[in-house]
Parts: C-alpha cells; sequence; structure tokens
C-alpha cells in the first residue's frame, strides 16, 4: 500500500484555497447594519508625506509627517514589526483644521499558535491528512479515487488498519470511513486522487487558516492605519518616535601658513534607513541623549486565571484576609548664527590651468546649511530642505566657523618617553555645541594628522594631538626620592611619628626647532601626593596635572616637578626593640623632650634586658646541674657502697643539691626583680605624654 502522497495533501489545500477567501486586515468587515462600519467603507486613503525629521545622538529620531486629508479620510504608515513598539508607545497626532482622530488601527501581534487554534479546522501541530480528516468528522465531502470514479458523503472518521504486502510482510494504512446513500465505505487513503469540502463554511475557515500561515511569514512590514473624521479638507500632522542610527559628526581643522585665522568645518554623518524617501524635509540634529527605551506593548498579554472548581459542600468555610499592602528648567533659544539655512554653493574655479604648486583651500567652497538653537539642556542643528532617498546616507556641512587654535607641543611620558605630539588648545569661541568626533587636521594646505575630540560647548576648550613632534626632545629618567622625619610625640606611652617623603622628577628639555614653541608636560597624579613645586599647572585632570613652558627656539631648558606626601606612624614603646628607641632618640627632628623620654625608656628596657639576661643564664646553670645530679645518681646504683667513688659521689650529691637550692633561689629572687622593673617601666610610660 503506498503511504500518502504529497499530491492528496496538496489536492486538499488547492481545494480550500479555490473558494472565496475572507478579507485579511486591521478588522474584519463589518456587517452592513454597522453604520460606523460602512462610513469607514467610503473613507478615502491618502499620502502623509514626511516633512520633519529631528535625529539624536542617542539612537532615536523623531518623524512627522504633515498633509490634508478630505472630509472622513485615512493615513496609512507602514513600519517594520521591531519598530511597532515605539510607535505604540510615542505616536502624538494633531488635526489643525477641527478634525478629530477616530481609531488607531494594526495588525494584531498574536500568537501564530493561538490565532490557528481560534479557527475550526486547527493545523497548529501541521497535521497528516490522516487527522486532519478526523477533525472534519461530520462534513459533508466529495472523494476522488485512483480508479475513475468519485464519493460523496459524511466522514465518519479514519481509522488504522494492518494490511498485507507481499511476502508474509504487513503494513499499516489508514481507512477512510464515509457515510454515503445509507452504506458505509471504506476507502484506502493512499488510493485517494482528492478530497473537496462540500461544506462552503469549512472551505473559508481552512482557506483562513491557511492564510493566517502566510500571512505569519511576512512579518517584515506592518501597516498602521490612522482614521480621520472632518469636514472638507483639513489638515494633520502625525508625529513618532523610532530607534535610528546614531548621527556622527566629523571636522576639518584648517590651520594657515599665514596669518589667517584657522578654520573649523563640522560635517554631519546621517543615514536614512527608514522606508520612506525624505523630499524637502526640515532636519533637526540634536546633540543630546535623551533617556529611550522599548518597552513591548505590540504583543497581547493574556494573564493566567484561576481554575475554580464546582463547590461540593453545602458550607463554605470563612476566611481571613491580610491587610491590603529644584531644578528650574530653562528653554533658551539663541538666534541662528549667520550661515542661516542656505543651502552651500560651489565657487566656479578661474578658466586656467591648474598648477602643479597650486594647495587647496579647503574653507572656500562650503559653508554651514545648519542654523542653531540650544532647546532646553540639548543643542540642536537645523538644515532645511533635505532630500535623501531611502536606504541611504549623506554629509551635511553644519559648522564652517573660524576657530581660536592655539599650536602647542603636548609631552605625556607614558605615551612616548623622548618625543612630545604635535597638538593644538581649541577654545570654542563659536554659538555651536560641537559633538565628539575625528579631526583631520590640514595644516599649510597639507595633511598634517588625524585627532579626536570630545563634546565641547561654546566657551569650553579642548586638547588635542594629531602628530609626534620630532623637532621636540625630552628626558624623563631624572628623578630622586627621599623621606625624613617631621616631628614626633608620646601619648601614654605610644611614640607618634610622622614621615615626610618627596619625590622629584626633572624635564629636560630640547627644541631643535628654528621657532619658540609652547610645550605642555602632563605629570602624573599621585594619589594622596601634595604638589609643592613653584610652578603651577595651568590645568588639572582626574590623572595628570599640566604644566605649561615657553622653549625658544634652539634652546633647552629644564623643568622640576615636586610632589611630597605625609604619613604617620605609631610605635608601643613597652614592646618596641633597643635598636628601634636608639633610632629615633638620636634624630634631631624629635624634639628635645620625647627624646628624653626614650632615652630613659631605654634605660628601663636595659635593665629589663639585663635582668632577663641574669635569669637565662641562672635558669642555664640550674639545667646544668640537674642534669650532673641526675648522671650521679644512676653511677651510685652500679658502685658498691663501702668504695671510695661511691663516698665522693654521695659527697658531690650534697654538694649539687646545694647549687641547686641556690639557682631556684635566685631565679625567685630575680623574677621578682623582673616584675618590679617591668612594673616601672610600665608606670613611666602610661604617664609619659611629651611633644
Amino acid at each position: 500500500m503506498k503511504r500518502i502522497s504529497r499530491s492528496i495533501r496538496m489536492a486538499l489545500v488547492l481545494a480550500a484555497m479555490g473558494v472565496a477567501m475572507p478579507r485579511l486586515g486591521f478588522a474584519q468587515d463589518p456587517p452592513a447594519s454597522d453604520t460606523t462600519a460602512v462610513n469607514r467603507q467610503a473613507e478615502k486613503s491618502v499620502d502623509i508625506p514626511i516633512r520633519q525629521v529631528v535625529l539624536y545622538s542617542s539612537g532615536v529620531g523623531y518623524f512627522e509627517h504633515f498633509g490634508t486629508v478630505a472630509g472622513d479620510g485615512t493615513a496609512e504608515l507602514r513600519f517594520k514589526t521591531e519598530q511597532i513598539n515605539d510607535i505604540l508607545k510615542s505616536l502624538v497626532l494633531q488635526d489643525l483644521d477641527g478634525g478629530m482622530v477616530s481609531t488607531i488601527t494594526y495588525p494584531s501581534q498574536d500568537p501564530l499558535s493561538r490565532t490557528l487554534k481560534s479557527f475550526e479546522v486547527d493545523i497548529t501541530a501541521n497535521p497528516p491528512l490522516a487527522d486532519l480528516l478526523n477533525q472534519l468528522r461530520g462534513a459533508k465531502v466529495t472523494v476522488s479515487t485512483v480508479e475513475p470514479g468519485t464519493t460523496s458523503g459524511i466522514i465518519l472518521g479514519v481509522e488504522k488498519k494492518q494490511k498485507a504486502a507481499g511476502d508474509k510482510a504487513v503494513v499499516e494504512t489508514h481507512i477512510l470511513n464515509i457515510l454515503s446513500g445509507g452504506q458505509i465505505r471504506s476507502l484506502d487513503l493512499g488510493e485517494l486522487r482528492s478530497v473537496q469540502l462540500d461544506d462552503p463554511k469549512l472551505q473559508e475557515e481552512l482557506g483562513a487558516a491557511l492564510a493566517a500561515l502566510a500571512q505569519a511569514r511576512d512579518q517584515d512590514k506592518k501597516p498602521v492605519t490612522i482614521h480621520f473624521t472632518g469636514q472638507g479638507n483639513h489638515r494633520v500632522r502625525i508625529g513618532y518616535v523610532i530607534e535610528t542610527p546614531v548621527w556622527k559628526t566629523s571636522y576639518r581643522l584648517i590651520l594657515p601658513s599665514g596669518d589667517a585665522k584657522p578654520h573649523l568645518q563640522g560635517w554631519a554623518i546621517i543615514d536614512n534607513q527608514t522606508d520612506n524617501d525624505w523630499t524637502n524635509v526640515q532636519l533637526s540634529l540634536v546633540s543630546g541623549r535623551p533617556i529611550s527605551f522599548i518597552q513591548d506593548l505590540y504583543q497581547p498579554l493574556y494573564v493566567p486565571r484561576q481554575i475554580v472548581q464546582p463547590p461540593q459542600y453545602a458550607n463554605l468555610q470563612s476566611r481571613r484576609y491580610g491587610e491590603g499592602m529644584d531644578r528650574k528648567d530653562t528653554n533658551r533659544s539663541r538666534k541662528a548664527d549667520g550661515a542661516g539655512s542656505a543651502s552651500p554653493q560651489m565657487a566656479a574655479p578661474a578658466p586656467r590651468a591648474m598648477e602643479s604648486e597650486d594647495k587647496m583651500d579647503a574653507t572656500a567652497s562650503v559653508a554651514s546649511s545648519a542654523s542653531t538653537a540650544e532647546v532646553g539642556e540639548l543643542f540642536q542643528y537645523t538644515v532645511s530642505n533635505v532630500s535623501l532617498a531611502r536606504q541611504r546616507s549623506a554629509m551635511i556641512p553644519i559648522v564652517s566657523d573660524d576657530l581660536q587654535v592655539q599650536k602647542l607641543s603636548i609631552y605625556n611620558a607614558s605615551v612616548l618617553p623622548r618625543n612630545p605630539l604635535n597638538g593644538a588648545r581649541l577654545t570654542n569661541n563659536t554659538d555651536k555645541h560641537l559633538l565628539a568626533g575625528p579631526i583631520t587636521v590640514l595644516e599649510g594646505g597639507a595633511y598634517a594628522g588625524d585627532a579626536q575630540i570630545g563634546n565641547l560647548p561654546p566657551g569650553q576648550n579642548r586638547l588635542i594631538s594629531y602628530g609626534i613632534d620630532l623637532q621636540m626632545l625630552v628626558d624623563s629618567t631624572h628623578n630622586t626620592s627621599n623621606s625624613s622625619i617631621l616631628s614626633g610625640k608620646i601619648i601614654k606611652g605610644v611614640l607618634q611619628i610622622n614621615h615626610k617623603q618627596v619625590f622629584q622628577q626633572d624635564y629636560v628639555t630640547e627644541n631643535k626647532s628654528q621657532k619658540d614653541k609652547t610645550l605642555i608636560i602632563e605629570h602624573p597624579i599621585r594619589p594622596g601626593w601634595e604638589l609643592t613645586s613653584t610652578d603651577k599647572p595651568v590645568e588639572t585632570t582626574d590623572s595628570v596635572y599640566r604644566f605649561s613652558q615657553s622653549i625658544p627656539a634652539g634652546q633647552k631648558a629644564t623643568f622640576t616637578v615636586q610632589q611630597q606626601i605625609v604619613t604617620g606612624e605609631t610605635l608601643a614603646l613597652l614592646s618596641a626593640e633597643l635598636n628601634q628607641l636608639t633610632y629615633y632618640s638620636r634624630n634631631g627632628a624629635i624634639p628635645k623632650e620625647v627624646r628624653d623620654v626614650l632615652i630613659k625608656a631605654m634605660e628601663l628596657k636595659q635593665q629589663l634586658t639585663d635582668t632577663q639576661r641574669r635569669i637565662d643564664d641562672t635558669q642555664r646553670y640550674l639545667n646544668e646541674t640537674t642534669t650532673d645530679q641526675a648522671r650521679t645518681r644512676q653511677n651510685l646504683v652500679n658502685v658498691p657502697q663501702n668504695s671510695d667513688f661511691y663516698k665522693q659521689s654521695l659527697q658531690k650529691l650534697g654538694e649539687q643539691e646545694k647549687k641547686i637550692e641556690q639557682y631556684q633561689s635566685d631565679l625567685q629572687q630575680l623574677r621578682q626583680k623582673q616584675d618590679q622593673q617591668h612594673q616601672e617601666l610600665e608606670n613611666f610610660l602610661n604617664n609619659a605624654s611629651v611633644g
């Protein structure tokens, strides 16, 4: 028996798809008696183009559409699926001519499995034909078999049977049972050519389920339809915030060789990653980072509910319920700069051959096309009449101003040990907030290097570096460190000493160029250390001091940085070693009265030391005598009592016993003396507070 073929399944799908499909959209077709729905069918859809785009440096953008709706009409906007949450969170609408916004509809994001289970025919688990026909029990069908002929009837069900397949083999097959004309007919599913559903409602249900599957595959675009009501032509505005690429800035710093002023060009790099062309829009670029987040508002949420069993007893138990549980904003706007919103003009070159020694004037043909203003705590560049096709990017000039620049050499030993970097101090004397970005430096018409700059508000300055200064040498290998005692005092037997440690760093510089240079030396800050140099830093960061020095052409110079730190030390004199007391008692930085106490403490500790030494010696003698006595006693065991050796040994034992008694008495006296000396020292130190 052949297994159920794909052609049979496809035949069933084609039969279902051949019927009229229900219209799938944001809402089902309403009944004809619904007056509101009839009116909506008469609404005209209009295109509302984008007229304003505001891009933020935090990765979001505000988009505003502006257009006209005649009478009752709709506007359809299409978004990517991942943008719908932003739309539901931020969409704002306005009718400028007295009209109203009625409803906003969009495709549901119900889980596909839940949608499929809502149809009369459940195809959630991709059921085989046998399981699908079992779901259709009681439905009227017309079945076409392999042999010419058709059978119409009502499905009773599908059962499994064993069937011989030759050579005593047995296979399992599915049998469709149909009630036809009062007879039950059994048909092998493997021999069916097609199954036609005779019930139009079942055809529509199966077609709708298949259409839901097809629609689920196209998750990239979602239409949002906005319904407006009103009389005549009325103007409408639609605004929303969605995720956008971060707009970026890059700069060109032109350092002229003559007396001309340094000039800064700034370009905004923008990306139109939306699905709409921007045609003559007003583009605003905001250099701020408003807080933005994504919340899942698109996915329908279902709250699990408690399952309550039917009551089985007449009486309910009582329940006990628990107890229920200045800064002032300023909006300042600055007048637009002189460039206004004029588009940049390209200067026409003179009709002559370009000479090889001519250098490009990078400032001649580029003007800022942006006006500027402060918006609360943010800064905004605005450019009018911007056109940019979807999925395209562009560079727009937003800064073209003379800038206050001081050329410098910047040295940091951790960056380069022998040479400083070519650099400059940029002072923002414009009224624009310069966003962080890379800077290409052009000096004398030639490329000089690249630099980076952080956010630079008006009136502030920043250092940049863009190359190695090979005409300046710096030697920072000379440094010294020394430590000394500042003072000392004794409080209740505890010596408190203040130490001062001094570190000195010499920077030996040599300017080999023919021009005077200003050198910025970055010296590391040591936590806890105090700067004691005569020269004060021009500025301080979290990690370095910056010192400024003028180095004449062809000259050498030495610059010294000195730092110190004062640390404290405590020493308990009672437990201190004699060599420690000797060291501090001889240090002239400690006051004399403190040294006198130290000397007295040394004398008392020396007496204790002498007594301890006598105790140790006496104890050693006692141990030796006791050991010798034990050996003598052992010898007496094996010696005849009437021998001279025995008599001599007895006499020796008596002498040893006397020595032992004397040593024990001496030890007792020495230990008493030691206790007295220790108490004397302790009393002296407890009452010693000088300095």
